[in-house]
């Protein structure tokens, strides 16, 4: 397969009208953006395109709006946080994606001057990757950006179809995020160790077994740990748990073992009868849970076998809470390995690489989140991409009008 075109290899972008597919589906508050972490991830591109002069017109999503205007997934609300990531370079809106009213904006741009589009999933035909709705995108352009990692699972107009119709490349952000992941996937100092937390085995079981392959250490956190120690025969009391799943976790335990690979799972654990803040909690091992208990954090011997496998590693990757962190006190094992692998970074000992909605949240609550060597603003293609899946998005670059 042919290699992804860099937007810097691109020479003489003045006078040139670019389409940047950005990811400012930002979460929002009575309209106010409360987190824009995605939109000034995502203003490196959009600077590097005014330097060059050229007419920058971005399209974005936000929201589920089910293929319907609905004002409160207009993109006007992220204008403020857009200007200010841009250093108060005015930015233009038009309430429309696509149609004359839309081209008629995009025609009066001057070189410098950046127009953002209304929300592409207000036309049900982005979702659909309908090819005339990509159509009506390119006719506003002269080169296509993706810089939505983010998006890059999605084989939507705007990042799968309209790549047929314009040259295209990839962005500064989307560049970023793929070397961080290929590096640390596919060509890392070893011993590479693994994270992985959450709730759900059977949401990451391709994520797992596509880890095993490549990894030296893997730890598994988190409620889906407690179907392991279900398949190991643990009583695990009123803890979250996926029963079905015990014969996958078992294959999994066994696919470590075939490969000589080394599974780490919680020895112990912070136990409370229920999932409250600041509720009464105990620790004990794994072999001694009553059953009005749940497991909602891992425990100190947990941490320190985690930390000091952290300590022999070379590379690190993140995916998913090793407990119910959003509740204190449940949120101490993880705020704990984050700054370990925090401090290891910092030392030089440690590459590490993090990702997924809730992981880039906790490491927030830790205070880490940029003392980590990459941190990742995709959720799903960041997960996918651990599955060791081909993104759409990606293979759209690819293989993209030249």
């Amino acid at each position: 397969m042919p290699q992804m075109q860099q937007l810097k290899d691109i020479k003489n972008l003045s006078h040139k009208t670019v389409i940047v597919r950005a990811d400012f589906n930002v979460p929002l508050d009575k309209g106010m953006v409360t987190d824009a972490t995605r939109i000034n991830r995502g203003s490196a591109t959009i600077q590097y395109l005014l330097q060059q002069k050229a007419k920058v017109v971005i399209i974005s999503h936000l929201g589920r709006p089910d293929g319907q205007p609905n004002p409160a997934y207009s993109l006007q609300h992220v204008i403020p946080s857009l200007k200010k990531s841009l250093h108060g370079h005015d930015v233009f809106f038009v309430d429309d994606c696509v149609g004359t009213k839309v081209e008629e904006k995009v025609k009066g741009l001057k070189n410098g001057q950046v127009l953002l589009l209304e929300n592409l999933r207000f036309y049900a035909a982005e979702e659909k990757n309908d090819p005339l709705f990509a159509q009506k995108l390119a006719l506003l352009g002269d080169i296509y950006v993706n810089d939505a990692f983010s998006c890059a699972h999605r084989a939507h107009a705007s990042i799968d179809r309209i790549t047929q119709l314009l040259p295209s490349v990839a962005g500064l952000l989307l560049s970023e995020e793929i070397n961080a992941l290929e590096q640390i996937l596919h060509n890392p100092k070893r011993p590479l160790m693994a994270i992985v937390g959450g709730a759900k085995i059977s949401s990451k079981l391709l994520l797992l077994q596509n880890l095993l392959s490549k990894v030296d250490y893997l730890v598994v956190g988190g409620a889906m740990a407690n179907t392991f120690l279900l398949g190991q025969g643990y009583k695990i009391g009123k803890s979250l748990v996926e029963p079905t799943m015990v014969a996958t976790a078992l294959d999994v335990i066994k696919l470590a073992a075939n490969t000589r690979k080394t599974l780490l799972l919680p020895v112990d654990a912070v136990l409370a009868k229920a999932l409250v803040p600041h509720t009464p909690t105990r620790i004990s091992a794994v072999t001694d849970i009553n059953s009005d208990e749940m497991i909602l954090d891992i425990g100190p011997k947990t941490i320190d076998l985690i930390i000091k496998t952290i300590r022999l590693s070379k590379n690190v990757v993140w995916n998913g809470p090793l407990g119910a962190f959003e509740t204190k006190p449940f949120d101490r094992g993880t705020i704990t390995v984050a700054q370990a692998i925090a401090d290891a970074t910092k030392q030089g000992t440690l590459t590490s690489v993090a990702g997924g909605g809730d992981t880039v949240s906790a490491l927030v609550g830790a205070d880490v989140e940029d003392k980590f060597s990459y941190v990742s603003s995709a959720g799903g293609a960041f997960l996918e991409w651990l599955e060791g899946k081909e993104l759409p998005g990606i293979i759209a670059l690819k293989n993209s009008r030249k």
